[in-house]
């Protein structure tokens, strides 16, 4: 075992031979959106982002499913193997069955199988100082999905066609990341940004120190916050990262409810060293990535500071 759950890393890692390695990982939501072929596919670029995060190429999955038979058609849980088989076509992974299991709610994902050069592999805890951080998708998932959920976000307005475009794209670009220098990488799921970013700055034992100023953001992200279209997740992502991150005092609560905002399938945040940073986000917006913004640096971890900053 290369890779396993000692950082919280994002995929198990499993040496095969010296230069080939497989990348494990399996993952599986509750729907954010009410379409059932768009929420698959959802489901399925959030499980395979896993993968790719660790800079590996994902090549099979398994369907995991938990549906419940008594109050939904059996014509919806097509519509989400579809709308995830459309992703795994577009990511040239083959999907070679799966399990599904009665539950009192839909669940669904991927078990998915990848492989990784041994020698490349992007674990979440080997940034170093003076590297840059950047970030592949825009923030605010969480927050636009509440809106959606409670009827504030119409689902044929740009804002909505925005959502799924972010939840849907893939984050291959994760796999050509290494030869561009990049030395660390985690994607930004549940945990929101403050909180993967804690568990790579931890790892490293290094501070992460991050510019509000700077992130990417989906429409009107930090005004949904700001107006209480949070979730659990939200509140318990800060109330867990109490002793890891700080906020500058000028930071209103909209903004810090955005960065511990639970994304679905949310971008790829990668440490690289300054002089390789233009050529890793060329690299990695021309496979694919939304955007490549630069939103922070990496430092030494100073005494009785916290591992992560946003200012």
């Amino acid at each position: 075992m290369l890779v396993g759950y000692e950082t919280s890393d994002d995929a198990a890692v499993y040496a095969l031979t010296a230069e080939h390695a497989l990348v494990a990982t399996a993952d599986f939501i509750t729907p954010v959106l009410d379409d059932p072929r768009a929420f698959g596919a959802v489901a399925a670029a959030n499980s395979l982002s896993d993968v790719y995060a660790m800079g590996g190429t994902p090549l099979v999955a398994l369907n995991l499913c938990g549906f419940p038979e008594k109050t939904l058609p059996p014509e919806v849980m097509g519509e989400i193997f579809a709308g995830a088989a459309d992703v795994c076509r577009e990511a040239g992974v083959v999907i070679g069955g799966g399990h599904t299991v009665r539950d009192d709610e839909v669940k669904f994902g991927l078990a998915v199988t990848g492989v990784v050069h041994p020698d490349r592999i992007l674990r979440n805890s080997a940034a170093r100082p003076g590297d840059l951080l950047v970030l592949t998708k825009p923030l605010g998932t969480g927050a636009l999905a509440a809106a959606l959920k409670q009827g504030a976000l119409p689902e044929t307005g740009p804002d909505y066609a925005a959502l799924v475009a972010a939840m849907t794209a893939l984050n291959r670009c994760g796999a050509f990341l290494h030869a561009c220098g990049v030395r660390a990488c985690t994607d930004v799921t549940g945990f929101g940004l403050a909180g993967h970013a804690a568990e790579m700055a931890l790892g490293a034992g290094l501070r992460f120190d991050l510019d509000t100023a700077a992130l990417p953001l989906l429409p009107d992200a930090v005004g949904l916050c700001g107006r209480g279209f949070t979730c659990g997740g939200t509140r318990s992502n800060r109330a867990f990262g109490a002793s890891r991150v700080g906020y500058a005092p000028s930071l209103g609560e909209d903004l810090i409810g955005l960065v511990n905002d639970p994304q679905t399938s949310g971008g790829l945040l990668f440490a690289v060293p300054p002089d390789r940073c233009e050529e890793a986000r060329a690299t990695a917006l021309a496979r694919g990535a939304l955007c490549a913004a630069v939103v922070g640096e990496v430092r030494p971890l100073a005494h009785g500071s916290t591992p992560v900053f946003f200012r």
